[in-house]
């Protein structure tokens, strides 16, 4: 059988975005390559990875689904390969690819990318970014060697490396009453007017938080971006709840407070999740490594409300 890595590139981009012509804007290719590297491939192996349908493109056939999670596997490793290759002989090298959940990565990232770049100036890092869900599909689809996410994220066939708890605090306008205090109950909060972070997994975790306590929160406006929560509630159009929390927050005390929740809530723990079972390469474990070690120094404690 004889195939070429770019070939099965074509074919794992396909199957991952669902569309020839997807896959060809992906990687700057045309779609006549990537349907000839198709055909053949195909006809090496005698079936079918994709049905074709007039007007309504293509389709995964089961077989198909298969084969391309082998090639997945297969690139993965290969990249693993080259940079095992590269750093014979001397320090860990290559690239690191990572995905970060978007709202957290601002606060978090910037210690660990200075580190990381003072440390290893000949490596290289990607970085895919989106919400809960999507950091842990660049995860399985292997595009990202590792994901930055909270621990509710973890599935079978992940392990998980923890940074630091985020326990939720709540974000005030100064000039609120409850903003003099040294801290705010969830009852306090639910007769206030909410600005809801509405992501994926987001939403339900913050309305959840009041579920358990027997309460319901009232939801005045919601947005996905914490940007934009940080508005409103600048604005005097309510409070929100968030988990990680930027340094420029509390600088900025003339607009805004950070109050902890009094109530006996589970802090989330933060941080990389990884695919179990699989040798990573040695740049990717030095990565790791040092992430652990920022957190054990204290880097991340200014960014969570105690």
């Amino acid at each position: 059988m004889h195939f070429t890595l770019k070939q099965l590139k074509y074919i794992e981009a396909t199957g991952r975005l669902g569309s020839i012509a997807n896959a060809a804007t992906e990687l700057h290719i045309s779609q006549s390559s990537i349907t000839a590297a198709i055909g053949a491939f195909e006809r090496q192996i005698g079936y079918d990875l994709f049905v074709r349908t007039p007007a309504k493109g293509i389709s995964v056939t089961p077989a198909g689904a298969d084969a391309i999670r082998l090639i997945r596997a297969f690139i993965i490793q290969g990249r693993h390969f080259e940079a095992e290759v590269m750093s014979v002989g001397g320090d860990a090298t290559g690239s690191v690819r990572i995905s970060c959940y978007a709202t957290a990565a601002p606060s978090f990232l910037p210690p660990i990318l200075q580190n990381f770049k003072s440390t290893y100036p000949d490596a290289s890092i990607k970085l895919l970014e989106g919400n809960m869900e999507a950091t842990i599909s660049y995860l399985t689809n292997g595009e990202a060697d590792l994901a930055f996410t909270y621990d509710e994220m973890v599935g079978n066939g992940h392990e998980f490396t923890p940074l630091f708890k985020a326990a939720p605090y709540a974000l005030m306008a100064a000039d609120d009453p409850l903003a003099n205090g040294t801290s705010v109950s969830m009852a306090d909060l639910a007769e206030r007017p909410m600005v809801l972070l509405d992501l994926p997994r987001t939403k339900d975790y913050f309305i959840g938080m009041f579920d358990q306590l027997g309460l319901k929160p009232t939801l005045a406006h919601s947005t996905r971006s914490a940007e934009i929560a940080r508005a409103l509630v600048s604005g005097g159009y309510g409070y929100s709840i968030l988990n990680i929390c930027p340094p420029d927050y509390r600088r900025d005390d003339t607009r805004f407070r950070t109050l902890p929740i009094s109530d006996n809530l589970r802090a989330p723990v933060f941080g990389i999740i990884t695919m179990s079972g699989m040798r990573q390469p040695k740049i990717v474990e030095a990565f790791v490594q040092q992430c652990v070690s920022l957190a054990q120094a204290g880097a991340f404690d200014d960014i969570t409300v105690h």
